[in-house]
């Protein structure tokens, strides 16, 4: 306990998502807890000349978990709102050394790119002369399936490595529950980065988040949901992108049809015209479209 409230340490290091796991915290619905996670590079760069060796650690991503909710079955949601992300050492790192997938037009000869970013005042310092505001997030955050046990690289219904910037402070995310207790699991925070992570590295960061936890009986979800306060976004993953990106408008409109009252062609006409499209790691297609909240009025 920290202050009467539960945490989470970022080790023992976990690289799946996984339902056989003991939990690490055992937590009612409502209860807000402090969750800590090491970076996607498992902390191999913490100062300058370190880099990232994938011979002495191959993973990448670990997250911290499994919590248990007290309560949750199969066809219930978790709705997980993101109070805080902090950075837990003030600084991030970041490299473009697997930046492979551009090769095609950049070359093979990628160099490793491996540096450290302080963060002071909101601020992270890229360079010398280039600042990038801080813009924490989490790149993954899901519930444990109930067959297979996938890594924290690819991302589905589950959740998993969505390497959405919607998933920050101010935001709740909506995940279907598969087994007993949900096992939540997050981590991979980033003090920012860019839609579609074009090298598959963000500016990764150790983290300590804060998040409060709430239940929702019998909402059967097809995949993950977004609410932010200007929009809600439906998630989908998957290769080619066109098709997340017309699962995810689909899983919308059936959204704005459910609770909303919308007629689901009339949404889908009004969302041809509003829609907006997040893209997070473009390698594994995971998209969210989203409509702004203030079209969900319907009175």
């Amino acid at each position: 306990m920290l202050g009467g409230m539960q945490h989470v340490a970022a080790r023992p290091l976990v690289y799946e998502f996984s339902r056989h796991l003991e939990p690490r915290a055992v937590i009612r619905p409502g209860e807000t807890i402090i969750v800590e996670a090491e970076d996607a590079l498992s902390g191999q760069i913490r100062a300058p000349g370190d880099r990232r060796d994938k011979a002495a650690v191959p993973y990448s991503n670990p997250v911290a978990g499994p919590i248990f909710v007290e309560g949750p079955e199969p066809g219930d949601a978790l709705c997980v709102r993101i109070d805080d992300i902090r950075a837990r050492d003030g600084q991030c790192a970041t490299y473009t050394g697997p930046a492979k997938m551009l090769s095609e037009w950049l070359g093979t000869d990628v160099p490793h790119g491996a540096h450290v970013c302080p963060i002071r005042d909101r601020m992270i310092h890229w360079s010398e002369s280039v600042t990038i505001p801080f813009a924490p997030m989490l790149g993954c955050i899901g519930t444990a399936p109930d067959w297979g046990v996938p890594s924290t690289i690819p991302a589905g219904a589950w959740g998993g490595n969505m390497d959405l910037v919607e998933v920050c402070p101010g935001s709740t995310v909506l995940l279907p529950v598969f087994v007993p207790g949900g096992y939540l699991y997050l981590g991979d925070a980033h003090a920012a980065m860019g839609h579609g992570e074009l090298s598959a590295t963000g500016l990764e960061m150790a983290s300590e988040s804060t998040i409060t936890v709430e239940l929702r009986k019998n909402e059967k979800l097809p995949g993950p949901r977004i609410i932010t306060p200007a929009e809600i976004l439906c998630v989908a993953s998957g290769c080619p992108m066109e098709r997340s990106i017309a699962e995810a408008s689909a899983r919308l409109l059936q959204w704005l049809e459910a609770d909303y009252g919308w007629n689901r062609w009339r949404a889908y006409d009004l969302l041809t015209h509003t829609a907006r499209i997040s893209i997070g790691y473009y390698g594994i297609g995971t998209v969210a479209v989203g409509i702004a909240q203030r079209y969900l009025d319907r009175s």
